[in-house]
């Protein structure tokens, strides 16, 4: 191959080229000092041969993929992977010997192409790219990658820029006669946030990491600092009756100096109005043009009637205590408020929310969460579409396709760019279900950088690396969620399918221990014995463990089909396995590179022709399927 002065790659010399397969080759009789094409019975330039073809054996595209990867390592570290004194010595090493990393040469390149290169070189065929179309799409991953770390380009930011103005809304303070008023004020936080979220040019810290500084002693600098953000905004709302005053006083964070302050009277349907007031004169402030559709966005009220939100606010703040007994008194804040002022999609929203955390946290069935939840989703739908998008994303997650609860998150994250919960399921869907790492990595940047503070946001990277095959990184992730929030149950669960695909069996039995030890009744518990089982090579008992509540759970969680195949395979239940993996692919799963080559808990599958039917079935669906938010499209 040579590089012409115009910057195309020809090929000068096809070497060895064929229509059908080879027959198996013999055994090398001719040793060369000088690498070349040898004139014997193994064909192929010594130093670029397959593993199989050192061995005599036929050779497939999957070789060729092989000598590719020497071809991306020579012209990286200048100098060949597999070069020895001699042709035999060469031989053993592409056989035996795996190939240094690259930058031991003194080459310094991404831990991505890194990881390319090797699962290039991979010694059996079956754990390289399968395809040169398999290999081209991680490349141009790569290349996406790089150039969305130089550009701002696409539709979707991915991570605060130095330049990028940026601001946290801290919790306003209750200066009511009534303290019974806090629902009021954090409410005020909310909406305030939600209304600068519509303006693009401006990053907003969400209000679930705001409001975890709620009542913090720490100076204007230290949030700042810990938020990554130019500037904040603080104030204080009284609310008496229906008389409302508010005051509002944005700070430039470097200097800690106050660039604005405003006192706002009136009532409470003037609420909205006000709010409005506070994010136009932040933009004007911080010098942010706005466009028509972005002013449009801020004049558009909520609701029609304060009453109804008010009521909201009520049942949201009484949901955060995320009790079976705060989620109760919630429901009956809504109940109490359509009886009362009838329908109203603010409050047919917060009910369908209500009954998602309350299946969240095992609070009610199955059977009578989804039912619910359905229904007022209907009832959102018919009302106000704007407040639909997500609750028909988790309608399709929990019984329906997950590629088109993808589309319908992608719909919730663009009304409201703010939606960190939204986001956080849109990552899972990324890189789980559609095998989209890039488009992962991205939006899991863009979650962690609008609100940084909640542990679990991390778990959008942990998948992230899992989509990219990178389970080392990954791992990392969930080793640094563990050290800083250690009771957060699934962390485990997810360390597992990590350990497990190094090839750390003993570290996941133990992490498997761990989790039961913490609590031996719950879901948790029940997914990692079941997987301990697997990696252990217990079969019955693994059976045993996905039988009744077990498959009907697992069955039916987006997910857990997947897993349940892979510890399906690993105990040789091949049958059970694709029928596990057959389930997952109904409800819209289309990864095809996790299962073509990179989950290695599948190999006992992959030479199976169920298996490739179900490759071939959803391959044209994952090369179709473009992400809404990645940058370049």
């Amino acid at each position: 191959m040579f590089i012409t002065s115009d910057g195309r790659i020809k090929v000068l010399d096809f070497g060895l080229a064929r229509l059908q397969p080879l027959a198996v080759w013999g055994e090398a009789t001719t040793a060369l000092s000088d690498p070349g094409t040898a004139a014997g019975t193994v064909l192929g330039t010594v130093g670029y041969m397959a593993p199989e073809q050192v061995r005599g054996l036929q050779a497939d595209a999957r070789s060729d993929i092989f000598t590719l990867g020497c071809l991306l390592y020579e012209m990286l570290a200048g100098k060949r992977a597999f070069s020895r004194e001699t042709v035999a010595e060469t031989m053993t090493a592409i056989l035996k010997e795996p190939a240094p990393e690259v930058s031991v040469s003194g080459v310094e390149i991404t831990p991505e192409l890194n990881r390319i290169i090797a699962h290039c070189l991979e010694k059996n065929p079956g754990e390289r790219f399968q395809s040169a179309s398999d290999l081209a799409f991680h490349l141009k991953s790569l290349l996406t990658s790089a150039v969305a770390a130089r550009s701002s380009a696409g539709k979707l930011d991915t991570g605060a820029k130095p330049e990028t103005p940026s601001i946290a809304v801290l919790p306003f303070a209750n200066l009511s006669p009534d303290p019974d008023q806090e629902y009021f004020c954090d409410g005020m936080t909310e909406e305030i946030i939600a209304a600068l979220s519509k303006i693009r040019g401006l990053r907003v810290i969400s209000r679930n990491s705001a409001m975890t500084l709620k009542g913090t002693r720490k100076t204007t600098q230290e949030i700042a600092e810990l938020l990554h953000v130019s500037h904040v905004l603080e104030g204080s709302v009284r609310k008496s009756g229906s008389s409302l005053r508010i005051i509002a006083q944005l700070i430039d964070a470097a200097t800690d100096t106050h660039l604005w302050t405003e006192r706002f009277a009136g009532m409470l349907d003037d609420v909205f109005d006000n709010q409005e007031k506070v994010a136009l004169a932040i933009a004007e402030v911080l010098r942010i043009r706005l466009s028509p559709d972005e002013r449009h966005e801020l004049a558009e009220r909520p609701v029609s009637d304060m009453r109804a939100h008010e009521c909201y606010l009520r049942a949201l703040h009484e949901s955060l205590f995320a009790t079976g007994e705060s989620l109760a008194r919630a429901l009956r804040v809504l109940q109490q408020g359509v009886d009362m002022l009838g329908d109203h999609a603010i409050l047919y929203f917060g009910l369908a929310q209500l009954h998602w955390m309350s299946l969240e946290f095992d609070a009610e069935s199955r059977e009578e969460g989804l039912r619910a939840a359905s229904e007022y989703t209907r009832r959102v739908l018919a009302l106000d579409a704007r407040y639909a998008h997500a609750l028909l994303a988790k309608l399709e997650r929990a019984t329906g396709s997950q590629l088109q609860a993808i589309r319908h998150f992608e719909d919730a994250v663009a009304v409201n760019r703010g939606d960190v919960d939204s986001m956080l399921w849109l990552c899972l869907g990324y890189g789980f279900c559609a095998g989209r790492p890039v488009a992962a990595s991205e939006l899991a940047d863009k979650l962690i950088s609008t609100d940084p503070l909640p542990v679990a946001n991390l778990t959008a990277r942990a998948y992230a690396c899992w989509a990219a095959d990178d389970f080392a990184q990954g791992l990392a992730v969930l080793e640094e969620m563990r050290r800083r929030e250690p009771s957060i149950r699934f962390i485990n669960l997810l360390r597992m399918h990590m350990l497990a695909r190094l090839g750390r069996s003993e570290d996941a039995c133990r992490a498997a221990e761990d989790t039961v030890a913490e609590n031996s009744r719950d879901a948790f518990a029940m997914m990692v014995t079941a997987f301990r089982h697997a990696l252990c090579g217990e079969r019955e008992a693994l059976l045993a463990s996905l039988a009744d509540r077990g498959r009907s759970y697992l069955w039916n969680d987006p997910e857990g089909p997947q897993w349940i195949a892979s510890w399906l395979a690993l105990v040789g239940e091949k049958d059970k396995a694709l029928d596990w993996l057959e389930r997952w692919i109904e409800r819209g799963g289309i990864n095809y590179p996790m299962l073509a080559h990179g989950d290695p808990l599948l190999t006992n599958l992959r030479g199976e022709p169920r298996f490739q039917r179900l490759l071939d079935r959803i391959r044209p669906e994952w090369e179709a399927f473009v992400p809404r938010f990645q940058v370049g499209t």
